[in-house]
């Protein structure tokens, strides 16, 4: 279920606690995520991974809604502390020569256990690996589907983690035109009519590059980075005021546009009434403003909009200073503790 984000909505949230954003709690699912079912994932990837369902195991309507996947060792030889049932289990070579060496009551008692939760979506043998008889009866008792595939575990893994993180990745819809500058993926947010889409023309004339404009898709992948798109019905189309609706493919090239990138940077365009003075604005640039996205936090930056200044280039400026900022030079920060320095020569000594 996509949520929307308002413009400007949370333009000065506290800064996030240590160095990354920590993962939800288990049993709190992040708003906009999304679920598919088994059954769905046998239709969209079964053949592609060569999936089999083992007949009479259990229904195909169970859930799947990380994406993240489980390998069960420990569970299976009796240690459920932090077993993770919401995941995907799979079952290779090392849980299946367990279940071998085992005796079938004590596999059996374990995998009992495991079962108990009601929230497992299923269990994978993979390697080509012949289901036992033990773990068949375990997955029917608790109508837990059982499936098969013929990929190494590593591979498969490795192909199915990719697939649920596109699938389940959570979603949010923004308003604003996604633009990337210098390689720095720019989300450019304001109020309607505040210059949004002229200031995006004027970057891709400057040689920049497209990637939406009105409606962003923003996905959050794995590493908590944040991906956005065009909706498939708006791509590669722009709507400017007194214009109308242009194809910046056919108008500016190829090499304009872009089906997705990274936003890394936010810039909030705001209108400044004529003959008011600006106040309020950042002049130094020592603050570190974020706006929260998906509960990932985006370097933020407000620009006033005032007449003759030219705001493609700021946001090229900003978006080179950015760059910066993430190799771990701070040129503010520089130059504030340079005039500490000078102020008082004597100290530190």
């Amino acid at each position: 279920m996509a949520r929307r984000i308002r413009d400007g909505e949370g333009r000065r949230p506290s800064p996030p606690r240590g160095d990354a954003p920590q993962p939800p709690p288990r049993a709190q699912r992040a708003a906009g995520s999304r679920e598919l079912t088994v059954k769905d994932l046998l239709k969209l990837k079964g053949r592609i991974f060569g999936l089999r369902l083992i007949p009479g195991t259990g229904k195909l309507v169970r859930a799947v809604t990380v994406s993240e996947i489980n390998r069960p060792g420990l569970a299976i030889a009796g240690h459920m502390e932090q077993f993770r049932s919401e995941r995907i289990q799979i079952i290779g070579q090392g849980e299946y020569a367990y279940c071998l060496k085992a005796t079938p009551r004590e596999v059996e008692g374990n995998l009992a256990k495991m079962f108990a939760n009601s929230d497992i979506p299923c269990v994978i043998i993979t390697g080509g690996l012949r289901p036992l008889e033990v773990i068949k009866s375990a997955c029917r008792k608790a109508g837990i589907p059982l499936l098969s595939t013929t990929f190494d575990t590593s591979t498969f893994i490795r192909e199915l983690t990719m697939f649920l993180d596109d699938r389940l990745a959570a979603v949010a819809h923004v308003h604003g035109v996604l633009v990337n500058v210098y390689g720095l993926g720019v989300l450019i947010q304001g109020d309607s009519g505040v210059g949004k889409s002229e200031c995006a023309l004027e970057l891709l004339k400057r040689g920049h590059i497209m990637i939406a404009d009105d409606v962003v898709e923003v996905k959050r992948r794995i590493g908590y980075m944040l991906v956005g798109r065009s909706p498939k019905n708006i791509q590669h189309y722009m709507e400017v005021r007194g214009l109308g609706i242009i194809d910046v493919e056919l108008l500016f090239g190829v090499g304009s546009i872009l089906d997705q990138s990274m936003v890394e940077m936010h810039v909030k365009l705001e209108s400044v009434p004529g003959g008011a003075h600006v106040h309020g604005y950042d002049r130094t640039g020592l603050e570190n403003t974020e706006i929260k996205i998906l509960d990932v936090p985006v370097p933020s930056l407000r620009l006033p909009v005032t007449p003759g200044r030219n705001l493609a280039v700021l946001i090229e400026v900003a978006a080179l200073n950015q760059r910066l900022k993430n190799q771990g030079y701070f040129v503010a920060k520089k130059f504030n503790e340079s005039l500490m320095r000078e102020m008082n020569p004597g100290r530190g000594r």
